[in-house]
C-alpha cells in the first residue's frame, strides 16, 4: 500500500538546457501537494491503527483478568518478613466475583533456591531476591486465568500470585548480618497468609494452596499448615505443579541433589519449619524432608500432583547436573530428548521408574484424597501456562487435559489418577522443553 501511493503521485518533469556542444535533457521529479497529503494521511492512519491495537489488547487483558497489579506488604518489614535484600514481600491479587467471591487460590511462584552466600548474593538484586526488582503488572493465565472458557472451575475465584524472593521455598528463618542477607521465607509465608485472611480468606468456602517448581514444593511443605489456618468448614486442598522433586542419585552415582538441599536447609535455618510429621521420623536427617516423597506419606490435606514423569528441570539438575557431567556428554540430550543416545534414554526411563515408585510409596497412587496428572512431556511447570492448562495444544492423558483433571478432582466429580505411557508415546506433548 505504501509503495503504491509513493509511485502513483510524483510528477516527472523534463527541463531542456543547451550547452556549447549539445542539447541536454535533465529529468527530475516534483512531488505534488496531493502526494504529500496522501502520505501524511497514510502515516497518521498507521499510527492510529497501532494505538487501536494496543488499546484493544489492554481491554482484552483486563476483561480476562490477565494483567494484575502488585501489592507490597510494607508492614511486613517491621515484623522481619522480608526478601533476601530486606525489601517487603509482595503478591498480585485479582478479586473474586459472583459465585467465586468466597473462594480462594493462593499460588506460589517458583524460581529455584540459593544454597550458599554467593548464590544468594547473586539473587539479591533480582526479582527472586528483591521486590524492588519485580514487575508491577503480572499476567494471569492457566489456573489463575480470569477467562471462563479456558478456566471454567476457578476463573471467578479470588486468585493470588505470591512472589518468590527468599530462595528456600518459603521455609527460611535466619539472618546473615555480615552479608546483609535475610533468610525469612517462612515469615514471608505466614505474613502473607495472615494478610489474606484479614482481607476475607478467613470466610472462605473453598481454598487452594498451589505453586510451581520451588513454589510447588512449598505447596507440599505448607499444605497442612494452610489447612489448619482456615475454618474447619472450608474445603481446603493443595496443588503441586512440578514440585515432586525426587531423592535420587545422579548419573555419576553421586548425591548432588541431597547435598544441595542440605546446604539450603542449613543456610536458611529451614529445618524447624519443615513439617514436623516428617522431621520427627527422619532421625538425624530432618533436612531430607525437603523431598516430597517423605513428606507426603504423613500429609492429612488432600493434594493433587501435576508433574511430568520426565520433568525437564529434574533431568537437567538431579539426574544429570553439570557437576556430574564433566565431559558434557549429556548436554545435547538434556536440551532435546530426541538427541539422547540409547544408553541415555535407558537411564532416563529408569529415572521415570524411580519417580513412579516414589509416588507409590508416598501413597499418591492409591490414596482416595490424592490426585495426579503425570504426563510424559519433557516439561516443567504446566498449570500456569494456558497452552498447557487448557487449549487446543494442551497435553492429553487418557482423553483428559490438565484443567479438567484438576477441576474434577477438586469438586470430586470423579477420582483422578492419570498416568501417561512412557516417552515418546504422547503426540499431544509440546515439541520443545517447556522448562520455566
Amino acid at each position: 500500500m505504501r509503495s503504491a501511493v509513493a509511485k502513483s503521485h510524483p510528477i516527472q518533469t523534463k527541463h531542456y538546457t543547451r550547452t556549447k556542444k549539445k542539447l541536454v535533457v535533465v529529468s527530475y521529479y516534483i512531488v505534488s501537494p496531493f502526494s504529500l497529503l496522501v502520505r501524511m494521511i497514510s502515516g497518521m492512519l498507521r499510527q492510529w491503527l497501532s494505538l487501536l491495537v494496543c488499546v484493544l489488547a489492554v481491554i482484552l487483558l483486563k476483561s480476562e483478568g490477565a494483567s494484575v497489579g502488585i501489592t507490597y506488604l510494607q508492614d511486613a518489614v517491621a515484623k522481619g518478613a522480608v526478601c533476601l535484600d530486606g525489601s517487603p514481600p509482595a503478591y498480585h491479587f485479582d478479586k473474586g466475583s459472583g459465585t467465586g467471591v468466597d473462594n480462594w487460590i493462593v499460588h506460589m511462584e517458583g524460581g529455584g533456591w540459593c544454597e550458599d552466600v554467593p548464590t544468594c548474593l547473586s539473587r539479591k538484586n533480582t526479582d527472586l531476591g528483591s521486590s524492588k526488582q519485580m514487575v508491577k503488572q503480572f499476567g494471569f493465565s492457566g489456573l489463575l486465568s480470569g477467562q471462563q472458557k479456558s478456566n471454567p472451575d476457578f476463573y471467578n475465584w479470588n486468585r493470588i500470585k505470591v512472589r518468590y524472593c527468599d530462595g528456600s521455598s518459603f521455609t527460611g528463618d535466619a539472618v546473615d548480618r555480615a552479608n546483609n542477607l535475610f533468610f525469612k521465607g517462612n515469615s514471608i509465608w505466614e505474613f502473607i497468609i495472615a494478610d489474606l485472611l484479614a482481607k476475607g480468606m478467613r470466610n472462605a468456602k473453598n481454598a487452594i494452596l498451589s505453586g510451581c517448581s520451588a513454589g510447588g514444593l512449598a505447596s507440599i511443605l505448607h499444605c497442612d499448615r494452610f489447612r489448619a489456618l482456615l475454618p474447619a468448614s472450608t474445603k481446603v486442598k493443595c496443588i503441586s505443579d512440578a514440585g515432586f522433586f525426587l531423592h535420587a542419585q545422579d548419573v555419576s552415582g553421586g548425591k548432588h541433589i541431597e547435598e544441595f538441599y542440605g546446604k539450603v536447609a542449613r543456610l536458611h535455618g529451614s529445618v524447624k519449619n519443615l513439617p514436623a510429621s516428617c522431621t520427627s521420623r527422619m532421625g538425624a536427617r530432618p533436612e531430607l524432608c525437603f523431598f516430597p516423597q517423605y513428606v507426603v506419606q504423613t500429609m492429612q490435606t488432600p493434594i493433587f500432583f501435576v508433574n511430568s514423569a520426565y520433568d525437564s528441570w529434574q533431568i537437567k539438575n538431579i539426574l544429570a547436573p553439570s557437576a556430574a557431567d564433566k565431559s558434557k556428554e549429556w548436554k545435547s540430550c538434556k536440551l532435546d530428548l530426541k538427541k539422547c543416545t540409547e544408553t541415555q534414554l535407558k537411564i532416563i526411563q529408569d529415572f521415570r521408574t524411580q519417580f513412579l515408585s516414589a509416588l507409590n510409596r508416598a501413597g499418591v497412587i492409591n490414596s482416595p484424597s490424592k490426585g495426579m496428572f503425570i504426563d510424559s512431556c519433557y516439561a516443567h511447570c504446566q498449570v500456569g501456562k494456558q497452552i498447557q492448562w487448557s487449549s487446543d495444544s494442551s497435553p492429553v492423558v487418557s482423553n483428559m487435559k490438565i484443567a479438567k483433571a484438576v477441576g474434577d478432582w477438586y469438586y470430586e466429580r470423579s477420582p483422578i489418577k492419570k498416568l501417561d505411557c512412557p516417552y515418546p508415546c504422547n503426540p499431544t506433548c509440546p515439541k520443545v522443553d517447556s522448562d520455566s
